[in-house]
Protein backbone atom coordinates (compact mmCIF):
# COMPACT_ATOMS: atom_id res chain seq x y z
CA UNK A 1 0.00 0.00 0.00
CA UNK A 2 1.46 3.36 -0.95
CA UNK A 3 1.30 6.50 1.13
CA UNK A 4 -1.68 7.88 -0.84
CA UNK A 5 -3.85 4.79 -0.29
CA UNK A 6 -6.34 4.41 2.50
CA UNK A 7 -6.64 1.09 4.29
CA UNK A 8 -9.12 -1.27 2.72
CA UNK A 9 -12.55 -1.49 4.30
CA UNK A 10 -13.45 -4.77 6.01
CA UNK A 11 -15.85 -6.91 3.98
CA UNK A 12 -18.44 -8.76 6.06
CA UNK A 13 -19.58 -12.16 4.82
CA UNK A 14 -22.31 -13.93 6.81
CA UNK A 15 -21.86 -17.65 7.42
CA UNK A 16 -24.61 -20.19 7.97
CA UNK A 17 -23.38 -23.11 10.05
CA UNK A 18 -24.75 -26.30 8.45
CA UNK A 19 -25.35 -29.62 10.25
CA UNK A 20 -22.63 -31.15 8.04
CA UNK A 21 -20.11 -28.65 9.43
CA UNK A 22 -20.31 -30.27 12.88
CA UNK A 23 -17.73 -32.92 13.78
CA UNK A 24 -17.73 -35.77 16.29
CA UNK A 25 -16.94 -33.35 19.13
CA UNK A 26 -20.13 -31.35 18.57
CA UNK A 27 -18.57 -28.21 17.09
CA UNK A 28 -17.62 -26.96 13.63
CA UNK A 29 -14.81 -29.00 12.10
CA UNK A 30 -11.60 -26.99 11.76
CA UNK A 31 -11.39 -27.62 8.01
CA UNK A 32 -14.68 -25.75 7.45
CA UNK A 33 -13.07 -22.48 8.53
CA UNK A 34 -10.88 -22.58 5.43
CA UNK A 35 -13.96 -23.01 3.24
CA UNK A 36 -15.47 -19.98 4.96
CA UNK A 37 -12.35 -17.91 4.28
CA UNK A 38 -12.42 -18.93 0.62
CA UNK A 39 -16.12 -18.04 0.38
CA UNK A 40 -15.50 -14.64 1.98
CA UNK A 41 -12.49 -13.75 -0.19
CA UNK A 42 -14.29 -14.74 -3.39
CA UNK A 43 -17.45 -12.86 -2.37
CA UNK A 44 -15.29 -9.81 -1.63
CA UNK A 45 -13.73 -9.99 -5.11
CA UNK A 46 -17.09 -10.48 -6.87
CA UNK A 47 -18.73 -7.70 -4.85
CA UNK A 48 -16.11 -5.01 -5.47
CA UNK A 49 -14.17 -5.71 -8.68
CA UNK A 50 -15.59 -4.51 -12.01
CA UNK A 51 -17.66 -7.11 -13.90
CA UNK A 52 -15.04 -7.44 -16.66
CA UNK A 53 -12.34 -8.37 -14.15
CA UNK A 54 -14.65 -10.79 -12.33
CA UNK A 55 -15.45 -12.50 -15.66
CA UNK A 56 -11.83 -12.83 -16.80
CA UNK A 57 -9.99 -13.60 -13.55
CA UNK A 58 -10.14 -16.40 -10.98
CA UNK A 59 -8.34 -17.06 -7.70
CA UNK A 60 -6.42 -19.93 -6.20
CA UNK A 61 -5.25 -20.07 -2.60
CA UNK A 62 -1.49 -20.28 -2.09
CA UNK A 63 -1.24 -20.30 1.69
CA UNK A 64 -3.42 -20.14 4.80
CA UNK A 65 -2.14 -19.56 8.30
CA UNK A 66 -4.95 -20.09 10.78
CA UNK A 67 -5.14 -19.63 14.53
CA UNK A 68 -8.18 -21.19 16.18
CA UNK A 69 -9.42 -19.30 19.25
CA UNK A 70 -12.86 -20.71 20.15
CA UNK A 71 -15.20 -23.36 18.72
CA UNK A 72 -18.32 -22.60 16.68
CA UNK A 73 -21.57 -24.53 17.06
CA UNK A 74 -24.63 -25.28 14.93
CA UNK A 75 -26.88 -22.44 16.12
CA UNK A 76 -24.13 -19.78 16.12
CA UNK A 77 -24.44 -16.51 14.22
CA UNK A 78 -21.04 -16.40 12.50
CA UNK A 79 -19.50 -13.82 10.20
CA UNK A 80 -16.25 -13.64 8.25
CA UNK A 81 -14.67 -10.20 8.40
CA UNK A 82 -12.07 -10.06 5.63
CA UNK A 83 -9.67 -7.31 4.61
CA UNK A 84 -7.48 -7.14 1.54
CA UNK A 85 -4.18 -6.06 3.07
CA UNK A 86 -2.31 -5.54 -0.21
CA UNK A 87 -1.70 -6.90 -3.67
CA UNK A 88 1.40 -7.09 -5.77
CA UNK A 89 1.78 -8.59 -9.23
CA UNK A 90 -0.54 -11.61 -9.30
CA UNK A 91 -0.67 -12.04 -5.51
CA UNK A 92 -3.18 -10.75 -2.99
CA UNK A 93 -2.86 -10.94 0.77
CA UNK A 94 -5.93 -11.16 3.00
CA UNK A 95 -6.57 -11.05 6.73
CA UNK A 96 -9.81 -12.67 7.88
CA UNK A 97 -11.45 -12.92 11.28
CA UNK A 98 -14.16 -15.52 11.83
CA UNK A 99 -16.39 -14.05 14.54
CA UNK A 100 -19.44 -14.82 16.64
CA UNK A 101 -20.56 -11.41 17.91
CA UNK A 102 -17.45 -9.84 19.41
CA UNK A 103 -15.78 -13.23 19.99
CA UNK A 104 -13.01 -14.08 17.54
CA UNK A 105 -13.27 -17.76 16.69
CA UNK A 106 -10.33 -17.85 14.27
CA UNK A 107 -7.76 -15.55 12.70
CA UNK A 108 -6.54 -16.33 9.19
CA UNK A 109 -3.76 -14.83 7.09
CA UNK A 110 -3.94 -16.00 3.50
CA UNK A 111 -2.28 -15.38 0.17
CA UNK A 112 -3.93 -15.87 -3.18
CA UNK A 113 -2.84 -15.97 -6.81
CA UNK A 114 -4.91 -14.24 -9.45
CA UNK A 115 -5.18 -16.36 -12.60
CA UNK A 116 -6.54 -15.80 -16.08
CA UNK A 117 -9.89 -17.62 -16.19
CA UNK A 118 -9.22 -18.93 -19.69
CA UNK A 119 -5.54 -19.93 -19.63
CA UNK A 120 -5.40 -20.70 -15.87
CA UNK A 121 -2.00 -19.00 -15.76
CA UNK A 122 -1.05 -16.33 -13.21
CA UNK A 123 -2.39 -12.90 -14.16
CA UNK A 124 -1.18 -9.56 -12.88
CA UNK A 125 -3.75 -7.72 -10.80
CA UNK A 126 -4.39 -4.49 -12.69
CA UNK A 127 -3.40 -1.23 -11.02
CA UNK A 128 -6.84 0.13 -11.95
CA UNK A 129 -8.25 -2.11 -9.18
CA UNK A 130 -6.56 -0.11 -6.41
CA UNK A 131 -9.30 2.53 -6.49
CA UNK A 132 -11.95 -0.16 -5.89
CA UNK A 133 -10.20 -2.00 -3.07
CA UNK A 134 -8.35 0.90 -1.44
CA UNK A 135 -10.71 3.88 -1.67
CA UNK A 136 -9.33 7.32 -0.98
CA UNK A 137 -10.03 8.71 2.49
CA UNK A 138 -12.96 11.02 3.01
Amino acid sequence: MSANESPAVAFLHPIIVQPGDIDFMGHVNNARYLNWVQDAVLAHWRGIAPAEDVATKAWVALKHEITYRKPAFLEDDVIAQTVLERFNGARAFYSTLIKRGEDVLAEVQSSWCCIDAETLRPARIGEHLREFFFPKGE
